[in-house]
């Protein structure tokens, strides 16, 4: 062997020292992380072996008041990757060519962009979400595959059963289940429940480890509501809505129903309607596509626009539908009564101003006061507003209800706009007698009207009866509520007597049915704008059934409608269409004359005498005897004037369904 050199042996011990040091410092880093940073590695370690797999709350389901589902939360599935899994492999070429794959194994089962999935399970991340909301089929599929990395979990998704059914007053969820809007949003906190969570150690690739903790705590699922919603009148009134949008060509068609005794709301509908299973799609192929190209500032703008309930948030001039409001305060005041005399000469001079009749081209003349409601003569409304008092009216404007919130328990409600109690003076009270310049919300009007439908108690309006658990267990009531007294039982009696007299023999025949003693109010109102009056009108008709003891009272307006705007031919079939199915539903049994059933056996009725009517006036005298019209020569749309002249001759039997024939100058 030869022998060592010095140059080897400076080597050995060069070699020989660095170990040292090396050995050294590791053992320092060693003692470093054992000791010094001891704890913070062991968190780390902690949270590299801890899953936490959130468990979401079953959101409650909405029930209309005889137990029918309106709203569910159904068993759906998510889709987790956990990215380290997937890629792990010997090189960066196989971790991505598994990446890869897996996305586009996902992509082809899930319909989604490969590109977008790889973009997720390539993430620096623990665990992430690659889908929500799969349904079963394409879960067991993805199961089938034993993708590496891939992990499926439970969820639960808002489901509405019905469509469209009541959206606007039921709202929508957003995708993590959180109310969006309506009665959802509203409720929130009491449907929401509390989502669970599931902890446990694992190893990487999210076995239990032998010696982790496990713990477990259970979702709180939300409690279930029951509203005042009856099922079947909503169908009716949707259905009604549908017939009337299309037959008026109107922008909008909207309704409430409402027990007048209780307050509570039996139906409320708006068209056109939206589905919130997918509350961001118009139902129409043209409404989606133009949503679709707006930017995304007007898109939010446009959902807001087309999820807002404007029976509930919106104001309008509600026009001779709130003639019945002032008369049953002059009634209540003592100022006049039913057999009161009044003459119309065609207007009315008001501080300076004369305010026209709608007739001022042929007066009403001579009529006592139940005429002069069913003619809407508006210079008698004016008279009957100067008796009450600047002050009186004020206040009974505040006993009504139409100074503040109802109190609907509904988001978003909105306020009346009065005209300034300090400013007014004698031509703005001349005006708001007559519905115009004033504007209330629809469920202002309904509740303030029903109260002259019960006795004349204003009653708190409401949606929802009670929460319950999933065990049925009544957790919390919401009790009726009465608001005031408003006006007399008298005064109440005396206008149901006047609203039964304006369908019976006035412009409200259109929603008359027979055997039943139903009232009520047209109304047709141009709508305000840039300082003054449009052509598009609110077409509308409020009333109640049966009037000798109202179970239902009943808004309908007509936003815009096409051709004919009179609330006699446009709202009030729409109202006879919902009235006729509801009354039967609620087995209220109709009461025929002998006339009356003489008439319904022969299939025939008597041709009313409407010479010397207003065309509005007449249209609803002739739809009351289940008439139809046409007039000599074609008048334009929106027309009203006197008919000099009709065929079939008044008295004379015609086939119900008939054609009567109107001739005007």
């Amino acid at each position: 062997m030869s022998p060592t050199t010095n140059k080897n042996k400076r080597r050995l011990v060069f070699v020989f020292l660095i170990s040292c040091i090396l050995c050294t410092g590791l053992a320092f880093r060693v003692g470093w992380i054992q000791v010094v940073a001891s704890e913070r590695y062991a968190k780390m370690a902690v949270e590299q072996q801890t899953r936490d797999i959130p468990i979401p709350a079953k959101r409650g389901v909405i029930y209309d008041r005889n137990g029918k589902e309106l709203a569910i939360s159904a068993v759906t599935n998510s889709i987790w990757a956990r990215p380290g899994v997937v890629k792990d492999a010997s090189t960066p070429e196989k971790a991505q060519e598994n990446l890869e794959k897996t996305a586009s194994a996902l992509s082809e089962i899930l319909g989604m962009e490969k590109e977008g999935i790889l973009q997720v399970i390539s993430q620096n991340r623990s665990l992430v979400k690659v889908a929500k909301f799969v349904d079963k089929e394409r879960a067991d599929q993805i199961r089938a595959l034993g993708l590496k990395g891939i992990e499926i979990a439970e969820d639960v998704k808002r489901y509405y059963p019905m469509g469209a059914f009541a959206a606007h007053l039921l709202g929508s969820t957003t995708d993590d289940n959180r109310g969006l809007a309506g009665i959802e949003l509203k409720y929130d906190k009491y449907l929401s429940g509390i989502p669970g969570r599931w902890i446990k150690n694992t190893d990487r690739d999210g076995d239990s480890l032998s010696y982790g903790v496990e713990k477990y705590f259970q979702a709180e699922n939300g409690l279930n509501l029951v509203l005042t919603i009856d099922e079947v009148i909503q169908h009716y009134v949707e259905k009604a809505l549908d017939t009337v949008q299309v037959n008026t060509q109107a922008d909008r068609v909207m309704s409430i129903v409402m027990d007048p005794k209780t307050g509570d709301i039996l139906a409320m509908g708006v068209t056109p309607d939206f589905d919130p299973n997918n509350p961001r799609v118009p139902l129409t192929t043209a409404g989606a596509a133009y949503v679709e190209s707006l930017p995304d500032k007007e898109k939010l703008e446009f959902w807001n626009k087309m999820w807002r309930n404007p029976l509930v948030s919106d104001d309008y001039e509600p026009g001779s539908t709130f003639k019945l409001l002032t008369t049953a305060m002059a009634l209540e005041e003592g100022v006049t009564f039913l057999d009161d005399k009044f003459v119309c000469t065609g207007s009315i001079q008001v501080a300076g101003e004369r305010l026209k009749c709608w007739r001022s081209y042929n007066p009403h003349g001579a009529q006592n006061l139940v005429k002069a409601v069913g003619n809407s003569c508006n210079p008698v409304f004016v008279q009957l507003a100067q008796r009450v008092g600047y002050e009186k009216y004020f206040d009974y404007l505040e006993l009504f209800g139409l100074r503040d919130k109802t109190g609907i328990d509904y988001p978003g409600e909105g306020y009346a706009i009065l005209q300034d109690e300090e400013t007014a003076g004698p031509v703005g009270l001349a005006t708001m007698s007559y519905g115009q310049g004033i504007a209330i919300t629809p469920i202002q009007l309904i509740t303030a009207v029903s109260a002259l439908g019960n006795e004349g108690k204003l009653m708190q309006p409401r949606i929802v009866k009670e929460l319950r658990d999933d065990n049925g267990n009544v957790i919390q009531e919401f009790d009726t509520k009465v608001v005031r007294q408003v006006v007399s039982k008298q005064t109440a009696e005396e206008m149901c007597l006047i609203m039964e007299a304006v369908v019976g023999e006035g412009g409200g025949g259109t929603a008359k049915i027979p055997g039943y003693r139903i009232g009520g109010k047209t109304g047709t109102a141009n709508k305000a704008k840039g300082g003054g009056y449009s052509e598009e009108t609110f077409s509308s008709f409020i009333g109640m059934a049966p009037m000798d003891d109202p179970q239902i009272a009943i808004i309908m307006i007509v936003d815009n409608p096409k051709g004919v705007k009179f609330g006699s031919q446009t709202a009030a079939p729409g109202v006879r269409l919902v009235l006729e199915e509801t009354l039967r539903y609620l087995n209220i049994q109709p009461s025929y004359s002998e006339e009356e059933k003489q008439l319904i056996e022969s299939g025939y009725t008597t041709v009313p005498d409407v010479v010397n009517q207003n065309l509005s006036d007449a249209i609803g005298i002739l739809g009351g005897a289940s008439l139809n019209y046409t007039v000599s020569p074609p008048a334009q749309d929106g027309e009203d004037f006197i008919i000099v002249d009709q065929y079939p001759k008044p008295g004379e039997k015609m086939q119900k369904g008939g054609t009567v024939c109107l001739y005007k100058n």
